[in-house]
């Protein structure tokens, strides 16, 4: 599911000129797409596509995902892995009652092959599939999704979910205490999972309410199963890094402690109410998680119509693998290296052993922005810069920081200042490399943006 924080206007239609390809047209996984001016994926996120380090089974995601299915075979779930990656930008946005002005549409936010088809950003873009054609009460998707972001060593334009869902259908029983027994034998049959401390906040009826055309003991029920599934889910994984912590020698207090986790309120366009889940972990709370029930709009969408209820939730299989298997840089999980990929096997979590540490190298791009015909500046992007850097450097770019902003005070022009660290997990790289492809990144900023270099 995506973390929805804010909503901002849309992107308008003439920034995303400045993405047009100059091919006709591109193909992704033996499909051709016409391209047009929302045409902004590019050929190195194209070559990634088709990975699926999910379905590697000796992969640290490929491994976690194990895990979390393992845990629920027998339990009334099918797992899907093998959707598409290219949708529709109905099945991605507008089935699941995304607004049009949520920025999760912009192109300086999600890969478009053209206005009519992306790289999906989520996996829950496949819900709206799943609920027509799941043969069982719940399912487990687990995908790669794409997004445009920042650089960093958490954050990579590729990423992998795990989307879950549950349905219950009213016709299916004879009335509806029947179906409150069912949903209440369905909640007894879910493990609960022991030795963790939970907090829960329930749901404020105004800001995040129940559905109307839900009851208030239903919604009570179908919450309280999605909330044991998902504390199932995390006791597996946060249990499993803390046994392999103590395997590998660490001693450290929290490794004897009980898991804490925490339920917090959310807000998602395709349910209500909604919840994120934290965990008290290494000193800190980490967010893993975002669900809710689903709005009966999405079920109406997928065909099912008000006769269904039931819960969904979304979360990112990178991260927490960063965790599970003490990972410090996301770009390891793409790398060719036998000395990372040998390192990992099939149901065993295992610590990763650092294997080299090449020196970094730093450059900084200082511009000045443009200015619009009425005298405003023409804002870059934040995004769009890291797109830049990201198809030149590729995975050399570590990091992409904005260190100065300033305008100055005779002229009023505006500057901004990104410094950029190169650095390599496998080899030394040399300064003409980095000055050929930093070069290269300045050159492009100038001739996509207008912006004048410092």
């Amino acid at each position: 599911m995506l973390l929805v924080h804010r909503i901002i206007p849309r992107i308008p239609l003439r920034l995303s000129q400045r993405f047009i390809s100059s091919a006709p047209a591109i193909s992704v996984l033996g499909q051709t797409f016409k391209t047009d001016s929302w045409t902004n994926a590019t050929p190195q996120i194209l070559n990634l596509v088709g990975r699926d380090l999910y379905k590697d089974p000796n992969h640290p995601v490929g491994i976690l995902k194990s895990l979390v299915e393992n845990r629920f075979n027998g339990l009334d779930y099918t797992f899907y892995d093998d959707f598409n990656p290219v949708v529709s930008t109905y099945e991605n946005f507008d089935v699941l009652g995304f607004p049009a002005d949520h920025p999760g549409r912009s192109v300086h936010d999600s890969y478009y092959l053209n206005s009519k088809y992306l790289l999906r950003t989520h996996t829950s873009a496949h819900e709206h599939q799943c609920f027509k054609r799941c043969h069982t009460p719940g399912y487990f998707i687990t995908g790669d999704v794409y997004r445009r972001d920042e650089i960093d060593r958490t954050h990579y334009p590729v990423f992998h979910q795990m989307e879950g869902a549950r349905q219950w259908v009213r016709s299916d029983y004879k009335s509806n205490e029947e179906l409150l027994e069912k949903i209440q034998a369905d909640l007894d049959a879910t493990p609960k999972s022991s030795g963790i401390i939970v907090t829960d906040v329930g749901h404020d009826p105004v800001e995040n309410p129940k559905q109307d055309y839900m009851s208030e003991r239903e919604t009570d029920l179908i919450g309280q199963h999605l909330k044991r599934t998902i504390e199932v889910v995390v006791s597996e994984v946060f249990n499993a890094a803390k046994i392999a912590a103590k395997e590998a020698g660490s001693k450290e207090e929290y490794l004897n402690e009980p898991l804490k986790i925490r339920w917090v309120e959310a807000y998602f366009p395709w349910t209500s109410p909604s919840w994120e889940i934290e965990v008290w972990w290494k000193g800190e709370w980490l967010e893993c998680c975002g669900c809710g029930l689903v709005r009966e709009q999405v079920f109406k969408n997928s065909g099912k119509g008000s006769d269904t209820i039931g819960w969904a939730f979304g979360i990112g299989l990178d991260r927490i693998a960063m965790l599970l298997f003490d990972i410090p840089d996301i770009r390891l999980f793409w790398t060719q290296d036998a000395r990372f990929r040998d390192q990992f096997r099939e149901g065993k979590i295992s610590l990763f052993s650092p294997y080299s540490k090449y020196p970094g190298s730093i450059r900084d791009i200082s511009f000045w922005l443009p200015k619009e015909s009425d005298g405003e500046f023409k804002e870059l992007h934040a995004n769009d810069l890291m797109e830049a850097v990201r198809a030149n450097a590729g995975d050399l770019a570590e990091s992409v920081k904005l260190i100065d902003e300033f305008v100055h005070p005779k002229t009023g022009r505006k500057s901004q200042c990104y410094r950029v660290n190169y650095q390599s997990m496998d080899r030394n790289v040399t300064n003409e490399e980095v000055n050929r492809v930093h070069d290269k990144t300045r050159e492009e900023l100038v001739e996509k943006f207008g912006l004048e270099l410092r």
